[in-house]
């Protein structure tokens, strides 16, 4: 569970209860057209507004000595008064892009002669601060997760990676979210995860489905392609047939002798269960973890470097019992070496390091030996994947796609060992 900031919860002052006080109105009796030209008139143009008391409670909202730390939540709040309504009513949702555009767009001209004229400079010099602040960037990629399937650009050429939020639920609480969202965005995001989540699974079981009946067609006439008795289903994901299938029998299919990696780490716990001391799980789950490790490359570099990183864990409780606060210690901080550390430092060398030399499939195979052993670490493993997007998420799809094929991976790998989809029967695929 994410703990959020409430900086929403701050004191308001009284101008800023009559502007919430007055969408709160609107946003009831209007349509979603007008409440935008309303937003436009009142926060971009700001040249004028049909209620007077509310335009003069908003300059003395922007003429505030804190506005250039605060207007950004203020303003942000405003939009969610809006985004809140129209989130719970599929029809009006595509408002919402339209919505977050109106930031992008030039304000109306200055009306230099109007006695407001500084009130409106300084709105203006607000705005610009805004679209630079991450409330702005995470309206933004709420409008790109809302926004249909046909307009995230992917396969164009032209499009960048932030289009492509809503192909990945399990990154939305943390890209989705800003430290003064209310309760009921909470609520919302989580709603829409939980509903987006289940439909790529629904929409990955049915393709499994169709290509294990394709199959089996083939092997009746004797591998001679007929037409398909079914109707086609798409490939849910951005991975070729071929690259998606490999995918799912690593991630279900047996990867270690006949042990899946469900196997393995249900051993591994059975075994870690009477291990005497923190020190002695630290060589066991180094052994744990090589064992899927390319010798040739481990022997190399790699090896050494985590087998020196699980040592400088918490090495002070080496000697102390085994427990659970340990082992969520150990693989938070492993995630942090072999994905990325944090935001603020966002080197990822080693994730790099693995997927050029071991390939996708078993990087991520490698991830899922650690969740599988500590699942409350499932959240902060798609934290440092949320770190990786909101990095590259202004860059062409085109130049980052070993992290949109990662982020593919992760989806599918996620959805078999966490979700309700059911590949059991992909034994039957002889061939894709």
């Amino acid at each position: 569970m994410i703990a959020w900031k409430d900086t929403y919860m701050r004191l308001c002052r009284p101008e800023e209860q009559k502007l919430y006080k007055h969408l709160l109105h609107c946003v009831q009796v209007e349509s979603p057209p007008q409440l935008i030209e309303r937003f436009r008139s009142l926060f971009v143009d700001g040249i004028s507004y049909p209620n007077a008391e509310i335009l003069t409670a908003l300059d003395e909202i922007a003429d505030s000595k804190l506005a250039d730390q605060e207007f950004k939540y203020v303003l942000n709040r405003c939009c969610h008064i809006l985004i809140n309504r129209w989130q719970i009513q599929p029809q009006l949702q595509a408002a919402i892009p339209e919505l977050v555009a109106l930031f992008e767009s030039r304000p109306a001209g200055m009306g230099i002669y109007s006695p407001r004229y500084r009130s409106i400079r300084r709105l203006h010099e607000l705005l610009k601060l805004f679209t630079e602040s991450e409330q702005y960037l995470t309206l933004r990629r709420l409008s790109h997760a809302i926004s249909h399937p046909t307009t995230d650009g992917s396969g164009d050429g032209k499009s960048h990676l932030g289009m492509l939020i809503r192909r990945y639920p399990y990154l939305y609480e943390h890209c989705l979210l800003s430290e003064d969202s209310t309760y009921e965005h909470q609520q919302a995001i989580r709603q829409m995860q939980a509903k987006a989540q289940r439909q790529f699974e629904i929409d990955l079981s049915q393709y499994v489905t169709y290509q294990v009946r394709q199959s089996q067609q083939r092997v009746q006439n004797h591998g001679v392609s007929v037409k398909p008795l079914i109707a086609p289903v798409k490939n849910p994901t951005l991975l070729s047939d071929r690259e998606l299938f490999s995918g799912i029998k690593q991630y279900s299919g047996k990867v270690e002798g006949s042990y899946t990696y469900r196997d393995l780490a249900q051993s591994f716990l059975t075994h870690s269960s009477h291990t005497p001391c923190f020190g002695t799980f630290k060589d066991e789950l180094y052994s744990y973890l090589v064992s899927s490790i390319d010798p040739a490359y481990g022997k190399r570099q790699f090896n050494n470097r985590l087998y020196n990183h699980l040592q400088n864990i918490l090495p002070h409780n080496d000697s102390q019992p085994f427990n659970e606060f340990l082992l969520l210690r150990t693989c938070s901080h492993l995630l942090n070496f072999l994905v990325v550390d944090s935001r603020q430092q966002p080197q990822h060398f080693v994730f790099i390091d693995l997927i050029s030399n071991t390939g996708i499939n078993f990087t991520i195979g490698l991830l899922l030996k650690i969740v599988l052993i500590c699942r409350k670490v499932k959240p902060y493993l798609e934290k440092r994947f949320s770190i990786l997007f909101n990095h590259y998420e202004g860059c062409g799809t085109d130049g980052v796609k070993w992290l949109i094929q990662s982020l593919e991976n992760l989806n599918v790998a996620l959805s078999i060992h966490f979700g309700a989809v059911d590949l059991s029967y992909l034994k039957q695929l002889r061939q894709v």
